[in-house]
């Protein structure tokens, strides 16, 4: 209980000045606009690139990996029939689907598993399956969308995921990591600094954003995918993987534990800083983030109570 709370209390603080840098209009008009873009381009590439630089690659390769896979696959792709069926459209169904699955592993997610899974490396497997399949994936979806409307030769639509920021951080780490290089202090250290920038920016930005904002679910286009999102998130995702480790996987105790809570984490909030950078979903990000969050915390308490 003290980890759920320590955790959410942590990131509603920062979220909360970042409201307030809204309210006063410190950072003036374009100022959400540019912490966003300084964190897709400069903050979020170094700090993917320091984690996995320094990763050890094969705690990926773990039944853990697999319901986490299985989970992601398997809500996203209720997401995206549903999406198809209504026509959202690609760039909205992506950002919809990545927030009914793509879990806060990393600011949320490491104090939790710190405070109630009693170890941070358990949120190991799902940070590098989400930094290495699925945001390069996603990411590359979202530029192809972005550019479908312009003409561009075949050569540089295969190149499309080496040109992302994102993606280049978190392939580059993981080359580093596996060849088993040490990057020397000199570049790594200045890299590391800048890489903390990266969440605190994301938080404020967010915060920023919610100032004007209506309350989560309203009417408009976006309310069904919000709900729909948030739903498949906060209770979807932690029910299928509770439902796949326990009886294909036959996980039991600790270890399923581990699998489900990590499930029923929110939606992280670097989903809006993809949204904003493809000024696509951005509504539809901000809303499922907040309400997947507000939802996983009687989710998380119940999951804790009955498997702890």
């Amino acid at each position: 209980m003290q980890g759920v709370l320590n955790g959410f209390a942590v990131i509603a603080v920062v979220i909360g000045v970042g409201y307030l840098i809204g309210r006063k209009g410190y950072l003036g008009d374009g100022g959400r606009d540019v912490l966003t873009k300084l964190a897709f381009h400069v903050a979020t590439p170094a700090l993917l690139f320091t984690m996995l630089a320094r990763a050890d690659l094969s705690v990926i390769l773990s039944p853990s990996l697999l319901v986490t896979a299985l989970s992601t696959l398997a809500v996203a792709g209720v997401f995206v029939s549903v999406a198809v069926v209504r026509g959202w459209g690609v760039g909205r169904t992506t950002i919809g689907a990545l927030c009914s699955s793509y879990v806060n592993s990393g600011n949320l997610g490491i104090p939790i598993a710190v405070y109630v899974l009693g170890n941070a490396s358990l949120v190991a497997p799902v940070l590098l399956f989400q930094q290495i399949a699925v945001t390069p994936v996603a990411l590359t979806i979202l530029d192809l969308a972005e550019a479908s409307g312009t003409r561009q030769s075949w050569w540089r639509r295969v190149l499309t995921p080496l040109r992302n920021p994102i993606a280049i951080g978190a392939l580059s780490g993981v080359v580093v990591s596996a060849t088993g290089w040490t990057v020397p202090a000199p570049v790594f250290d200045p890299l590391k600094l800048i890489a903390n920038m990266s969440v605190p920016m994301i938080l404020i930005a967010f915060g920023i954003s919610l100032c004007g904002s209506a309350w989560p679910g309203g009417p408009g286009r976006d309310r069904v995918p919000v709900l729909l999102s948030s739903v498949l998130k906060s209770v979807g995702q932690p029910a299928v993987s509770w439902a796949l480790a326990s009886f294909v996987f036959g996980l039991s105790g600790a270890r399923l534990l581990d699998v489900v809570v990590t499930s029923a984490l929110p939606a992280a909030q670097n989903l809006f800083t993809y949204a904003s950078r493809y000024g696509v979903g951005e509504r539809l990000a901000r809303e499922s983030i907040l309400l997947s969050t507000m939802g996983s915390v009687p989710v998380l308490v119940v999951v804790a109570a009955l498997l702890g």
